[in-house]
């Protein structure tokens, strides 16, 4: 591994994490995940209700990662080609004759804030799936490549379900972290007041360039992964899965579906990265169980019988966490 690139990495993070800290009050463990996640070539969903500044602090990370960014506010109305982009019929200057040119959409950004992704209908929802998926778009028979990084960070009001489109689950799949945004303290929220209600205004500087999170999204994949932790991911998403070799005994009776393959590859991967923002260059068991909660809770449905008796996704994998056994060879 290229040490000298990993330390970089954290020096990076660090940096990010003080500009932030212009802007953002608290939330310390928000943006945590979701530097690990863009580290881990991942998208995210954060869900919180309205005023939590799930909006600005995404903003405020694609200034200083100096990436092109686009918002797109989610609606009812909003359609697939609103998104992607569409071909229009312009005349050529040169030859007078008339062409179809594509007219690039929103998303064609290296940072898109996809905004309450639940007030739209599913047709308009999906029109992310090849973009988050493959990084390309295809209108009218042409595949136009999207540019590097790219990440898509969505957000949704768990609080209101009028009007609303939950996702599906191939979609929900497809993002590496489900992100629980919470209220602040009360001394987080006296600093916000403060903050917010003076006539001070606050500048962000770039301190990474897209080139540089490609470098570090390399050397994230280069971090070694122990066979005994591999083996602890591997129970803890088996376990988790009705119909699995090795379920727990409550996994038939509280879930209908548990993870499939993708979790716990994004697991690892999001694993590696925290352990570079950690200062070390091997994963432990404790990466894992820091990052069980955001990958696997919205990659599990309870069933009927969990919902009535409250067994909630986050208690689930907490009492998996628990219950399976540690691995007992050393980590290194």
């Amino acid at each position: 591994m290229d040490l000298e690139c990993a330390q970089r990495l954290r020096s990076a993070c660090e940096a990010i994490r003080h500009q932030l800290s212009k802007a953002i009050v608290g939330q310390h463990e928000v943006i945590e995940q979701l530097l690990i996640a863009m580290l881990a070539r991942g998208h995210c969903l954060l869900e919180g209700v309205p005023g939590l500044a799930k909006t600005l602090m995404i903003r405020s990370l694609a200034q200083t990662m100096d990436l092109s960014f686009h918002r797109i506010q989610f609606t009812p109305d909003l359609m697939p080609a609103d998104i992607t982009g569409t071909d229009i019929i312009q005349e050529s200057p040169s030859t007078g004759h008339r062409e179809l040119v594509f007219e690039r959409g929103p998303v064609f950004a290296q940072l898109v804030l996809a905004d309450e992704i639940n007030r739209t209908p599913p047709k308009t929802q999906a029109a992310l799936l090849e973009a988050m998926q493959e990084h390309e778009v295809t209108v009218g028979g042409k595949t136009y490549a999207l540019t590097e990084p790219f990440f898509v960070l969505a957000t949704q009001n768990p609080i209101e379900q009028e009007g609303t489109y939950p996702l599906p689950e191939a979609q929900r799949d497809r993002f590496l972290f489900q992100i629980a945004v919470d209220y602040p303290t009360r001394q987080q929220e006296s600093d916000i007041i403060e903050r917010t209600t003076s006539a001070g205004t606050t500048t962000l500087s770039p301190v990474v360039s897209g080139a540089d999170m490609l470098q570090f999204q390399q050397i994230v994949r280069r971090v070694p992964l122990p066979e005994n932790v591999k083996d602890f991911v591997l129970d803890l998403v088996r376990a988790l899965r009705p119909g699995s070799d090795r379920p727990l005994a409550w996994t038939e009776k509280w879930i209908e579906w548990g993870p499939g393959p993708r979790a716990g590859q994004q697991l690892v991967l999001a694993a590696k990265a925290r352990a570079l923002l950690e200062g070390r260059y091997h994963v432990t068991l404790e990466d894992i169980q820091h990052l069980a909660l955001p990958v696997l809770r919205h990659r599990i449905v309870p069933s009927f019988s969990a919902e009535s008796e409250n067994q909630r996704p986050d208690a689930l994998i907490r009492r998996a966490l628990q219950e399976l056994p540690k691995p007992k060879l050393p980590l290194l």
